[in-house]
């Protein structure tokens, strides 16, 4: 290519970006200020898998799991904590047949789950103090969706994650039930 005739090919310069999605945008190998055709490599850019509602239950079981492992307990390094997770959730026999997911991917995905799973749990927590007599659970449940979407402006979208890890401490409601009183 003559780089001298100000030639610039637009395939090259641009990547499309899914602006509904809640998940970072994946690309290609090369840097911010490398173009494919500068560099001499060809573009490799990864089709962006998205995350479905059973590979979410399965990576929280695979996390849940490795993390309350109580024979190696929290003697084990990140790197070693992660692999375990990862070779759980790719040799799930409900992920037969699918390409398996990497590392990384595992990672950004349960950092994802873990943040607005948590920011839920205090919405929900601020809805079942607000609920009013005559209110079920439905009501409660819409009141927290609408407190997430006030709170962060956009909708929670992670229920499913949320029903999977609502009864583990870490995200345990930390609201008292209305027929018991808080201890002193």
């Amino acid at each position: 290519m003559n780089h001298t005739t100000g030639y610039v090919n637009l395939l090259y310069s641009q990547c499309s970006v899914d602006l509904e999605s809640p998940e970072p945008a994946w690309f290609g190998s090369q840097g911010p200020d490398e173009s494919p055709v500068e560099s001499g490599v060809e573009p490799t850019t990864k089709e962006r898998r998205k995350w479905t509602t059973k590979e979410d239950k399965i990576l929280i079981s695979a996390w849940l799991n490795t993390s309350k492992d109580a024979v190696v307990s929290n003697d084990q390094k990140a790197q070693n904590f992660w692999k375990r997770i990862l070779d759980y959730y790719n040799a799930s026999p409900l992920l037969v047949g699918t390409l398996p997911r990497e590392l990384r991917q595992c990672k950004q995905r349960w950092a994802r789950i873990n943040e607005q799973v948590s920011k839920f749990v205090g919405c929900y927590d601020a809805a079942l103090r607000e609920q009013r007599s005559g209110q079920n659970d439905d009501d409660v449940m819409k009141a927290a969706h609408d407190n997430f979407c006030d709170a962060y402006g956009y909708k929670f979208n992670l229920e499913h994650g949320w029903r999977e890890l609502r009864n583990d401490q870490k995200w345990c409601s930390t609201n008292v039930s209305k027929d018991g009183g808080k201890d002193k």
